[in-house]
């Protein structure tokens, strides 16, 4: 393969995915929010809108489609329905209009659900958020399309856990930073573990596909493994600042009364904080995922998690910055 279009990667993901492809591959990247990085190499449009998308798609042998609404703040709440489900609808339909028969899609382990033991790509879904919810209908989607003729053609689904990296300001960031900063107060035992992908190891698990890509559909749920515990996450970091991170533990039960209240300050003030009991809760929380389908395959990840997390702790907090380009993720 060598034309690959990417719908949506003017993001976290994406960039870092065209910085992983470009050198091998003809990349054109088709969102509607310019690139920072690549504006020669991006074309805006709206995935909603078909008919503008029809003739951009011509001649390419693959589709990588990144592009989809995500945070938890999205209003109103049809559009994760329009872009997620609509929107990979209307891709699909122009894939068909210009003879392509090739799609990796990025979903996300959000259609498993909450509170699930370990769950691996046949776990039956249950999504608890309209993001889940939409990715889901979406896979429904492309499985309709791959089913109504499989001759030639090629569908994978990816379903990362969280993914971390250098740039992104997401709740992962928001976590390292607070434990390199030294004021990090550990709630409860923090013996749960927490599912993690790099996302070095997630676009090189892309790169992959495409190289390996055949006329078949497999589902792959992505997560860099083993998984740490809280207190193996706070060891990993105080060893990429070569420093030892305060241990003050607070019981779980005062750290959701902590929660509370600023739960209430968000209320009286209007305001988003940093720190609420839904995370408080979450981070007590055990989140693990099974990735053994992806780690049973010949690849091979180019980062094992604790070399990741030193990548990230590195340039977010100890380099001097190269640029101001960053990318923010809920």
């Amino acid at each position: 393969m060598k034309r690959i279009s990417i719908i949506g990667a003017s993001g976290f993901v994406g960039t870092r995915l065209i910085d992983q492809l470009k050198d091998r591959y003809t990349i054109v990247n088709f969102d509607k929010q310019q690139s920072r990085k690549y504006p020669e190499l991006t074309t805006l449009v709206d995935i909603r809108n078909r008919e503008s998308l029809k003739p951009l798609l011509q001649g390419f042998d693959l589709v990588v489609l990144l592009a989809a609404e995500h945070r938890d703040d999205v209003s109103p709440t049809s559009l994760y329905y329009d872009v997620n489900v609509e929107g990979t609808r209307n891709v699909l339909k122009v894939m068909e209009e210009n003879g392509i028969g090739n799609i990796i899609f990025t979903s996300s382990v959000a259609v498993y659900g909450l509170n699930k033991k370990n769950p691996d790509e046949n776990h039956p879904a249950d999504p608890f958020n309209h993001y889940g919810k939409s990715k889901w209908q979406a896979e429904g989607v492309l499985r309709e399309w791959y089913s109504e003729n499989t001759n030639g053609k090629m569908l994978r689904i990816l379903r990362p856990t969280v993914i971390f990296g250098e740039r992104n300001r997401g709740n992962v960031y928001n976590l390292l930073k607070q434990i390199s900063s030294g004021k990090f107060l550990k709630t409860g035992k923090c013996n749960n573990k927490k599912s993690m992908a790099y996302v070095g190891n997630i676009v090189a698990f892309i790169e992959y596909m495409i190289e390996t890509a055949k006329p078949d559909y497999e589902v792959y749920n992505y997560i860099d493994k083993p998984d740490l515990s809280m207190n193996e996450l706070v060891e990993v970091v105080g060893k990429s600042l070569n420093r030892k991170i305060p241990s003050v533990k607070i019981p779980y039960w005062l750290g959701m009364l902590g929660g509370y209240c600023f739960d209430f300050l968000a209320w009286l003030t209007r305001r988003k904080l940093s720190i609420s009991s839904v995370r408080v809760r979450k981070f007590c929380a055990t989140t693990q995922f099974d990735s053994g389908k992806v780690h049973s395959t010949e690849f091979i990840p180019p980062y094992t998690l604790s070399q990741g997390i030193d990548r990230t702790i590195k340039f977010e907090f100890v380099h001097e910055k190269e640029d101001d380009i960053v990318y923010v993720s809920e």
